[in-house]
């Protein structure tokens, strides 16, 4: 079902202050940034290999990474996994007794379709999944 690690997700209180640790001091190609409206994020992203670092930035007092950070600090947020097919993984996932965030999948960052994974079901990881649009 799962083809790769697509991304982590690190949620961070500045993207203007975490990018130059991860492209300066790490090495890792910047990928450039995008705001994702709908989760109220701006993200930049980092190629490591197949896979790739997302850093979340809040872009609201009330958006959900906002609330991730006043809760537990700035940190890892989640995992994504990439699905070729994702309606077909969250219907076995549901199937399967999983409780799901998104029984149907929205829009992400990089025209990807995304659905995450309540993490009570992952062992107290948010895990999303996604499928890159092509």
């Amino acid at each position: 079902m799962l083809t790769k690690i697509n991304h982590i997700g690190i949620a961070v209180q500045s993207l203007a202050d975490a990018i130059p640790f991860y492209r300066d001091n790490l090495g890792m190609a910047f990928m450039g940034t995008e705001e994702v409206a709908e989760q109220k994020v701006t993200v930049a992203f980092f190629q490591i290999g197949e896979s790739k670092i997302e850093l979340l930035e809040p872009t609201s007092d009330d958006s959900p990474v906002a609330k991730f950070i006043e809760k537990n600090g700035a940190g890892i947020h989640h995992i994504a996994y990439e699905v070729e097919d994702i309606e077909a993984a969250i219907a076995r996932l549901v199937a399967d007794g999983a409780r799901m965030i998104d029984s149907v999948p929205r829009n992400g960052a990089h025209g990807a379709r995304i659905a995450f994974i309540h993490p009570k079901t992952s062992r107290g990881v948010l895990t999303e999944l996604c499928q890159m649009g092509h």
